[in-house]
């Protein structure tokens, strides 16, 4: 397993989605089977410890790496989607992100009260979309056993909003 090989495959994108964001395309990740492999058994290395009961997959590539984990660590998945995806009763929450706002919706019976959920993305830029999500989690009334990233942009300090739950990323930029 190398992250040196998973770092160097991320391409990176001037000007997207707009004009000075540099943009972590982790699709050459995705299309690799060894690089994804990695990648996946190197997530559930870093929150095996923290014995998850559901992995939380924030749309969208949080799902590529939620349910493949949630699989490999035999637990149950769950996904906190845009909203109108959902065709149950949800909790919905508003957030802010790096280039504008949107709101994230999850069922309100995702969860057995107390359950320990485990937040994955693909990256963590500002961490408004790792708040809303551990707030949705919040209001289902399980408990954030940690939250998991594939890549962290540290300069943005996403973490600091977050930094009473354990976090871990595998590449940091």
């Amino acid at each position: 397993m190398s992250i040196e090989n998973i770092k160097s495959s991320i391409r990176n994108i001037p000007d997207f989605p707009k004009k000075g964001i540099n943009f972590k395309d982790i699709t050459p990740v995705l299309q690799d089977s060894d690089l994804l492999k990695d990648s996946i058994d190197i997530l559930a290395e870093k929150c095996i410890s923290w014995k998850p009961d559901f992995l939380c997959g924030i749309e969208s590539r949080g799902f590529i790496f939620g349910s493949a984990l949630a699989y490999k660590l035999d637990i149950g998945f769950v996904p906190v989607r845009k909203p109108g995806k959902l065709p149950y009763d949800t909790y919905k929450i508003n957030y802010d992100l790096e280039y504008g706002s949107n709101s994230l919706e999850i069922h309100k019976d995702s969860f057995f009260s107390g359950a320990k959920v485990v937040i994955v993305d693909d990256l963590l830029a500002t961490g408004g979309t790792a708040k809303a999500s551990v707030e949705l989690v919040k209001m289902c009334k399980a408990e954030i056993a940690g939250i998991l990233f594939l890549v962290e942009l540290s300069f943005l300090e996403g973490r600091r909003g977050l930094s009473s739950y354990p976090i871990e990323s595998i590449i940091k930029y």
